[in-house]
């Protein structure tokens, strides 16, 4: 095992070294140019139709609304990412990173928009009649059987990789939140969350969405306005913290108090993996649930799409990071989901750190259900609808052993699929970025219309 341990490890120091940043950077930044910039022009016409297209259409495809689609999306990446995953990029690579994974945000809007936007206009029916689309059939009716190997290889990282990024990791930090916080056992914690996960994600995508679209917005309320408390009450700090995060960005940062120090490849390296390990933009999961949407338009659905991106990281992320670094804690040699928990702690002594955990776990549990989605799609691509009942067997299964085994390994290996299910997607991007122009050219050109 430790072999193997160490012959991932260097894995994954590839995939997330110099050629992926220059991979996820430069498809983001090519399809932001050729989209001359709409993603980030039309933030408010992405919620405008958002607001429009709230509720079901029975006239259009699809199975739930947009809402209830971007709601399923925010149920998988608003998770542990935008907690630990925050705290731990600033722990190794110091406040510059918070920095890197605003670029990644800002780029990946474009990204996520594109992925979107191909998931819908390539979607299929299944044999029940419901829409179901994604990277794979993207790359299956837009590229042709040459390319049916990117699909087939999309589909296989994203089927197990879920079981790593989409539970085990999600349901250990639970139990190790709630088991430091308020003593509950591991064991408890794996009990409760499995029988839940059960009954919910038996209800396919209708369920899931209707739970997400009524506890995410919720918690990312009640999360984001504690954060603005902590960020209130050190707000003399606020400053100085901007000009940190900016100036170390591009310059490393010193040791200084329990900060071993960095540099700046670390700032981005950290900064750019952790951002696409909390908003997902360059994996293609959004495309999955949003193609499940009632639509008959896949520029509005990319629209859409896009603002989870933009909620995730731009707001949910930057909060937890700003919290850190104004508060100085940053420095205090904590790691993980406990530097995040210092940091409202410190501010809010007594019961900053229990409402930082309870934070955690929710995000946590509704990311496993957005997830159960994500992976299904990608087995029921490669094995047909007969692996439903046995991939949400092993689904179940796979939250109890989670929240009891120590998942070093398993936490390694998510890192690795999670890279190596993004190159297939980004690949297929950038071979289809003439259809989302088009696409895009033509809705705008009917909206010019009078």
């Amino acid at each position: 095992m430790t072999t193997l341990t160490q012959f991932f490890d260097a894995l994954n120091g590839y995939i997330w070294g110099p050629p992926m940043l220059i991979l996820i950077f430069g498809t983001g930044l090519f399809l932001m140019y050729r989209l001359r910039a709409m993603p980030l022009l039309n933030i408010g016409r992405g919620f405008k139709h958002l607001w429009q297209e709230r509720n079901k259409h029975p006239d259009h495809d699809g199975e739930v609304s947009p809402l209830q689609a971007l709601m399923t999306c925010l149920s998988a990446t608003i998770g542990i990412g935008n907690i630990a995953g925050v705290a731990t990029a600033i722990f190794i690579g110091g406040p510059g990173a918070l920095f890197w994974m605003w670029c990644t945000a800002l780029v990946g809007m474009a990204t996520k928009y594109s992925e979107v936007v191909l998931s819908v206009h390539y979607r299929e029916k299944d044999s029940h009649g419901e829409s179901i689309g994604g990277p794979m059939y993207a790359i299956k009716n837009g590229l042709g059987k040459r390319y049916a190997w990117l699909g087939f290889l999309f589909a296989l990282f994203g089927g197990l990789a879920g079981f790593g990024i989409g539970n085990m990791v999600q349901v250990n930090s639970m139990a190790q939140a709630l088991n430091g916080s308020f003593a509950i056992p591991f064991w408890l914690t794996g009990a409760v969350t499995t029988a839940i996960v059960g009954i919910v994600i038996l209800g396919g995508v209708r369920r899931i969405s209707l739970f997400a679209t009524a506890l995410v917005p919720f918690m990312c309320v009640i999360y984001v306005s504690a954060a603005l408390v902590v960020l209130a009450l050190n707000v003399t700090e606020i400053p100085a913290a901007f000009a940190t995060i900016f100036r170390e960005a591009f310059t490393g940062s010193a040791a200084v108090g329990g900060f071993a120090g960095s540099t700046m490849m670390l700032a981005m390296q950290f900064g750019v993996a952790r951002g696409v390990f909390s908003n997902e933009a360059g994996l293609g999961t959004a495309g999955i649930a949003q193609a499940a949407g009632t639509t008959n338009c896949a520029v509005r659905s990319g629209m859409i799409g896009m603002l989870g991106t933009f909620i995730d990281t731009l707001i949910v992320c930057t909060m937890t990071g700003l919290a850190i670094v104004c508060t100085g804690v940053w420095t205090s040699g904590a790691k993980g989901a406990s530097l995040s928990a210092a940091a409202f702690e410190q501010a809010m002594p007594g019961f900053g750190s229990y409402i930082l955990s309870i934070s955690l776990v929710v995000f946590a549990f509704t990311t496993i259900l957005g997830w159960s989605y994500y992976g299904e799609k990608c087995w029921i691509y490669l094995l047909g609808k007969k692996t439903v009942i046995p991939y949400r067997i092993l689904w179940v299964a796979a939250v109890m052993i989670g929240a009891v085994a120590k998942l070093e390994f398993v936490w390694l290996m998510a890192d690795v699929l999670n890279g190596l299910m993004a190159i297939p997607n980004l690949i297929s991007l950038l071979l289809l970025s003439s259809v989302v122009v088009a696409l895009t050219k033509d809705y705008f050109a009917k909206a010019a219309k009078p």
